[in-house]
């Protein structure tokens, strides 16, 4: 540590300073000519004078004690005030005081909380003796500045050293045990827990829970949860947050109310966490109900609480209610701007996404990310712009804005040349990339190809993605679809009998539409729906009805080898056929339908949907695995390109 030992002023009778031999000597002297005033120390630092209180110390000498140390160093953990904090341990040092393990571990906290782990560790290390809480505080600090493996490490030493360790010391240590070697040596800790006879307590049970639900370990979170003999805020909102980050969005929700009921208190992180979910169900009139709560709760103003809202009501398909809460926010990160530019991204308002890009960069109050470009350069590429994204890629590319194209990006830009026809300059592009190309890229190219009809790019694009993910049943299907498109049943035949030879199985589709906050989903040709016979009726009427208006089924869509007939059936079942027909049964006339997918919307199921609302005018609003499609008069947002 360099020791900035700074001029204090003693002031002493000069007889008594001519008999000091030697002001530094390793054992303190201590002078009775002024009495410790440490009333005038804490005076000082409580009207937030510490540059006067330091002064005050420095006159004071030799006389100040353990009271004003504590004083003047608590001050300036709470101001964050590094130079003054090294002042007070120079004057420790000058003055030979020997502070005892309490005031060290102040010294290892203020160094720890100024962000200076490395003097905070060597404070650690000169400690002539440790208690529970000096290990805590510099394993805490490891941990929260993300150092995990130094944090473990220095657990076993303290366990090494036979310093029991306390509630505190196992909830912070668990903290570090994210990755996954560090989910094992969780595992090993929560014994340990177990052994300690500290799993009851609430700090430790939330750390648990926290540890589990972020390795993916919901069940043991939930174990963990149950088992807690009282809960606070902290745990209830871990494993609602943990439920969420992990997809589980229904099982949030339904949590969530449980815990209401039984009275839980919400934070404004538990209400973030619940958007979370909403967002993953585009549960619209619940995200509103759950908007109101935190309005009556009157919470002050958090930027996560805001920019959960942004994202709640865009992937929930109200774009409107979303610029709202952004227009309105008093302060904005740089998540609040992604959060809206991905929102008009995903609905293809390419013009929306670059006119707000713009405006971020006048207002030049936060700087753009990486996300930033990719949300700007995408909504270019799904709202038809791609000179636009082109022209802010190039710019990318030249570090005009200081940020090197990242492979998600040069992704983008496969898509922009894909949707704009231009197949061929897509697929150059993509042999002189300097990252290899992922399957994502492949797959967007493959994409481009079918529905572009450029089979023989596509068979090689095909081939390239069979190699690198050949249990993905998407990529059969579109070459497939390719094939069928083309012509070719024999290369249809020939694809369907690789997928059975490498049992390549279609994870099932799922399609969900809430309706008076009650959210229903429906699977692939569902029989468990209470009003299934109604709602299979429904989708043959529907059939019926749009086939006149020019409906034909894409029976290219279905690989299995059976008739036509019973290929046209299979598509009457399919999820979002069956979500769309149960909500123009239970809906009034001119109402918008709103469904999710949790797969990428099939061709035969885009154009039902198409003519469903041009034959019974109605919007109707389709969330994917990919985007959004926004149907009004038969024609879709996307224009037909997804």
């Amino acid at each position: 540590m360099v020791w900035k030992i700074t001029s204090l002023i003693f002031h002493r009778p000069m007889q008594v300073l001519s008999s000091i031999s030697n002001p530094f000597s390793r054992h303190r002297i201590l002078l009775s000519t002024f009495p410790a005033n440490s009333t005038n120390l804490k005076t000082l630092y409580s009207n937030g004078q510490l540059n006067e209180a330091l002064l005050e110390m420095g006159i004071q000498g030799f006389e100040v004690e353990f009271q004003g140390y504590d004083s003047v160093l608590t001050e300036c953990i709470n101001q964050n005030a590094i130079r003054e904090g090294q002042r007070v341990q120079a004057h420790m040092i000058k003055t030979c005081y020997e502070p005892p393990v309490y005031l060290r571990t102040r010294l290892i906290v203020f160094y720890n909380k100024c962000g200076s782990l490395g003097d905070a560790r060597r404070v650690f290390d000169e400690m002539p003796e440790r208690n529970v809480v000096s290990w805590t505080a510099m394993i805490s600090g490891y941990s929260q500045k993300g150092y995990a493996s130094e944090a473990l490490h220095l657990f076993v030493e303290m366990l090494t050293s036979g310093t029991a360790p306390n509630e505190f010391t196992f909830a912070t240590v668990l903290t570090s045990c994210t990755s996954s070697s560090g989910l094992e040596l969780g595992r090993q800790i929560h014994s340990l827990i177990i052994k300690s006879s500290f799993e009851s307590h609430i700090f430790v049970g939330s750390s648990l829970l926290d540890m589990y639900a972020k390795a993916g370990k919901i069940c043991e979170a939930r174990g963990v949860f149950e088992g807690l003999p009282e809960r606070d805020v902290v745990s209830c909102t871990a494993i609602i947050s943990g439920y969420a980050q992990l997809g589980l969005d229904e099982e949030a929700l339904d949590l969530f109310r449980r815990l209401q009921k039984e009275g839980m208190r919400s934070n404004y992180v538990t209400y973030a966490s619940v958007l979370t979910a909403l967002s993953g169900l585009a549960a619209l009139d619940h995200g509103r109900q759950v908007h109101s709560h935190i309005l009556r709760a009157k919470l002050p103003f958090y930027v996560v609480l805001q920019n959960s809202l942004i994202d709640m009501y865009s992937k929930c398909g109200s774009l409107t209610y979303s610029r709202r809460i952004f227009d309105t926010m008093p302060e904005r990160t740089v998540i609040s701007w992604n959060a809206m530019l991905v929102g008009y991204s995903k609905h293809g308002m390419g013009r929306a996404a670059v006119d707000l890009f713009k405006l971020m960069k006048e207002e030049n109050k936060v700087k753009p990310d990486s996300v930033t470009f990719l949300a700007v350069i995408s909504g270019c590429s799904h709202g038809g712009m791609e000179d636009g994204g082109i022209e802010i890629f190039d710019e990318m590319l030249n570090q005009k804005n200081g940020f090197e194209p990242e492979i998600e990006h040069y992704g983008c830009v496969v898509d922009l040349f894909g949707r704009a026809g231009r197949v061929e300059e897509a697929f150059e592009f993509v042999k002189k990339m300097p990252f290899k190309p992922t399957a994502a890229i492949w797959g967007s190219l493959l994409g481009a190809c079918r529905v572009h009809q450029n089979v023989h790019i596509g068979e090689f694009v095909a081939r390239q993605l069979l190699e690198i993910e050949p249990e993905n049943a998407g990529n059969y299907v579109i070459l497939s679809n390719m094939y069928a498109s083309a012509g070719r049943w024999e290369d249809v035949r020939t694809v369907r009998e690789l997928m059975k030879e490498k049992a390549v199985t279609k994870e099932p589709g799922r399609s969900w539409i809430e309706l008076d906050q009650t959210l229903h989903t429906f699977h692939a040709s569902d029989r468990n729906h209470p009003r299934k016979d109604e709602v299979f009726a429904k989708v043959r009427e529907l059939s019926i009805k749009i086939k006149e208006a020019g409906y034909v089924p894409e029976l290219s869509c279905v690989l299995y080898d059976v008739d036509d007939e019973q290929k046209e059936k299979i598509l009457q079942g399919h999820s979002e056929k069956l979500a769309l027909a149960f909500g123009l049964i239970c809906t009034a006339e001119g109402t918008p339908i709103r469904v999710i997918k949790n797969l990428r919307i099939c061709v035969d199921c885009h154009n039902f949907a198409k003519f469903l609302s041009m034959v019974y005018c109605r919007e109707v609003s389709l969330r994917d695995k990919n985007r959004f499609h926004h149907i009004v008069g038969g024609t879709c947002s996307c224009g037909d390109y997804w």
